[in-house]
């Protein structure tokens, strides 16, 4: 009867744990474990009114849960993907003891490498999106606990515009840029090594204008990314060619605009004025 009791008692500690607070993605599926991590919130992104799991994975479709030892040593992880019946919540079983637990969410076309909260590693193959971090401790006792995730934004964002058309031989862009980071300390949110991130985009010749957003992680609050846009063919030869020196700032945009192929343009204007979604935006025009 005792043990019954006991039983009885962790299930009701279980259920009050759980209940405190309402995961931000309904209908994610718990499974068992004494750790359990739900994503409540992403800062800067108006979740209030969402109902649904599609509105979330409008901004983001990846989801990253790792959990880290005394010594670093990552014990336990789960990837997810929207449409997973456990989108937004993972559950893990852990022996007593403390431990770091890294949450991730964006929308890369792979998964981070995660062994070393401390770098963190994006490939430029999976290309890199806005990206959301929640870094937290937490220690596992005799009851189960429940630890509520809100990550906040840690990238910034180049906004390169092509405000005239592209011409007709004209068949994908490449941006190449260094200044940023492709990898991040888990710790800080920053940029941890000097990357070289290199994306591609195919393009609609006679569009305008074109827009194209390039994601970096800063090593500190403010840096300036050295950009290279190439224009090629189908045949890959280099049509257009020119080179950018953009100030960024963390977890905000700067977006630069301007006539790409008419390189006689000239000229820099930079304006400053608030997003609902973003700390900021910067505004250049080339």
């Amino acid at each position: 009867m005792k043990r019954y009791k006991s039983f009885l008692l962790y299930g009701l500690l279980l259920c009050g744990v759980l209940s405190c607070e309402k995961p931000v993605i309904p209908g994610a599926e718990v499974e068992d474990g004494n750790l359990v991590i739900s994503l409540m919130s992403i800062e800067q992104i108006p979740f209030a009114g969402a109902t649904t799991r599609a509105e979330e994975s409008e901004y983001f479709n990846r989801l990253n849960f790792a959990v880290y030892d005394s010594l670093g040593t990552q014990v336990r992880k789960s990837n997810q993907q929207s449409g997973d019946k456990n989108f937004g919540t993972a559950t893990f079983q852990l022996e007593p003891g403390k431990y770091k637990v890294v949450v991730l969410a964006h929308s890369s076309n792979g998964n981070p490498s995660m062994t070393d909260y401390k770098k963190i590693q994006f490939k430029n193959d999976y290309g890199f999106t806005d990206t959301f971090l929640c870094y937290d401790s937490v220690e596992i006792g005799d009851t189960p606990v429940s630890l509520p995730a809100n990550p906040k934004r840690i990238v910034s964002l180049c906004r390169f515009v092509i405000s005239d058309t592209i011409p007709s031989d004209v068949s994908r862009m490449r941006f190449l840029y260094t200044g940023g980071s492709g990898s991040l300390d888990a710790t800080t949110g920053l940029g941890c090594v000097k990357s070289r991130q290199n994306e591609f985009f195919d393009v609609e010749p006679g569009t305008a204008p074109t827009t194209f957003d390039l994601y970096t992680f800063l090593h500190g609050d403010e840096g300036t990314i050295h950009l290279q846009a190439t224009a090629y063919d189908e045949e890959d030869n280099v049509l257009t060619d020119r080179e950018f020196d953009i100030p960024l700032k963390r977890r905000k945009m700067t977006k630069v605009s301007g006539q790409y192929f008419n390189t006689s343009s000239a000229g820099l204007t930079i304006t400053i004025s608030l997003d609902s979604e973003w700390e900021g935006e910067e505004e250049i025009s080339y």
